[in-house]
């Protein structure tokens, strides 16, 4: 008789994986909880994690500073690096720069996978303030900003895209899921954030729970995290 490791399929082995990695992330939320998930918390695990190099603190620094700014709490924005690097990614997309927290903990990763992030804002002074970010944070090489209606602009998206991160306007996650899910690679990742209860958008966790080639879970009751099946 074949072992369980043997009998495993690559499907079933990532998905193990990936459920592992996610459930230990919810642990850390669950050990936080709202308050210290907002401030950056009073227990050691809001706080931000230590540098591996000089690149590492620089981009942590500008990261620091943007954080009160109100964008995405640090614990997202640290599950969104752990993804990032964990499946490798090479190419990452997001919508809803705002001032490029999130794109700072993307580059956290992408500077170790070698990849690159493509990231979509509607507002133009948001934008030119993230691009001044990324550049005091040394990682503008790695990130390129398009200015404008990401429901128009992100038409030109190519793939493969490795993982994806959805924090704009909420009535336009579905749209955006539609644009890009045909070009996620099989074992890719799409994060949609603000998603603490399924009414809050229904149209879109209804298309990614009901979607047979799609496995989602919620983590920290705020982050919907989706598989694209192999």
């Amino acid at each position: 008789m074949a072992s369980l490791k043997q009998r495993r399929s690559p499907e079933l082995h990532f998905k193990l994986r990936l459920t592992a990695l996610l459930f230990a992330c919810a642990l850390i939320a669950c050990a936080q909880g709202p308050r210290s998930r907002m401030a950056g918390g009073g227990d050691g695990y809001g706080n931000p994690p230590l540098a591996a190099d000089d690149a590492e603190k620089r981009i942590l620094e500008v990261a620091e500073a943007v954080e009160r700014h109100l964008n995405v709490p640090r614990e997202d924005g640290r599950l969104i690096r752990l993804l990032a690097e964990s499946i490798n990614a090479k190419s990452a997309v997001e919508f809803g720069t705002s001032t490029g927290y999130s794109g700072l903990w993307f580059a956290l990763a992408l500077r170790k996978t070698g990849g690159k992030l493509t990231t979509f804002e509607y507002d133009p002074g948001r934008a030119e303030t993230a691009r001044a970010n990324f550049k005091r944070a040394g990682v503008a090489d790695l990130i390129t900003v398009i200015v404008g209606d990401a429901h128009e602009t992100a038409k030109n998206l190519k793939g493969p895209i490795d993982i994806v991160f959805i924090d704009a306007d909420k009535p336009g996650y579905r749209d955006y899921l539609d644009k890009v899910l045909p070009h996620v690679r099989p074992g890719g990742l799409i994060l949609a954030h603000n998603i603490a209860r399924v009414s809050q958008n229904q149209e879109y966790m209804d298309a990614v729970i009901n979607n047979p080639a799609l496995e989602t879970i919620r983590v920290n009751n705020e982050m919907a995290v989706t598989l694209k099946k192999r």
